[in-house]
């Protein structure tokens, strides 16, 4: 048995990749334990997903901060006094400074809907279409002050069809989605996933620069 791995999630939205994490971890032989969500939204869908698996939660709206910096100061007060091992985005639609990434630095993971380093930022699957990809997927990495430029942990990589729309593809990355954020949050809350001077390590292995790739 491993010891507990106490988890914070932040969100802003409806929060599936929550419901994918409290299932999994809901799963007995789990070491992953989400402790708290936060989110920067008062009327986030996942807060009350997290009510209903009876987890504490808290808004901090960044619009009552002057500033970045200020906000991202109460938000590691907050996630602080939870003391937890991990801090998982789970669609947190803020960009964080540096001092935050720094703070959590080797234990701040973030889920993002493409094939990374491809498509950083929004509106990935109209681009992949646009750009006629052949695949397209989702990537978990460790968070770096690069906005979505961290070290890959794991990436799902799925075909792209002919008469696939960005919300058929939205629809299919998210059920990958769903697979491989849980299975990076207990590769670190069983001590086989972490991050070294140079990228991932899984089982103390270097990973390649794509992560673990699953191909469903």
């Amino acid at each position: 048995m491993h010891a507990t791995c106490d988890v914070v999630v932040l969100l802003s939205g409806t929060g599936s990749n929550l419901q994918a994490l409290i299932d999994s971890t809901q799963a007995g032989d789990n070491p992953a334990r989400i402790r708290a969500v936060i989110s920067n939204r008062a009327d986030a869908y996942g807060l009350q997903r997290a009510q209903d698996a009876g987890i504490a939660t808290a808004v901090l709206d960044h619009k009552a901060f002057e500033g970045r910096e200020a906000f991202d100061a109460a938000l590691v007060e907050l996630i602080d006094s939870f003391s937890p091992s991990l801090v998982v985005l789970a669609g947190f639609m803020r960009i964080l400074s540096g001092d935050f990434v720094r703070h959590y630095q080797g234990r701040l993971l973030n889920i993002h809907p493409s094939l990374l380093p491809k498509y950083k930022g929004l509106h990935t699957h109209q681009r992949a279409l646009e750009a006629g990809d052949a695949e397209h997927g989702c990537s978990v990495h460790f968070v770096t002050e690069e906005l979505d430029g961290g070290p890959l942990v794991v990436q799902a990589v799925i075909p792209v069809e002919l008469e696939d729309t960005p919300a058929s593809l939205a629809q299919r990355v998210h059920a990958q989605e769903h697979q491989i954020y849980p299975l990076a949050v207990r590769w670190f809350a069983e001590g086989r996933l972490s991050l070294g001077p140079l990228g991932a390590l899984l089982d103390g292995q270097a990973l390649a620069a794509s992560g673990h790739l699953i191909r469903p």
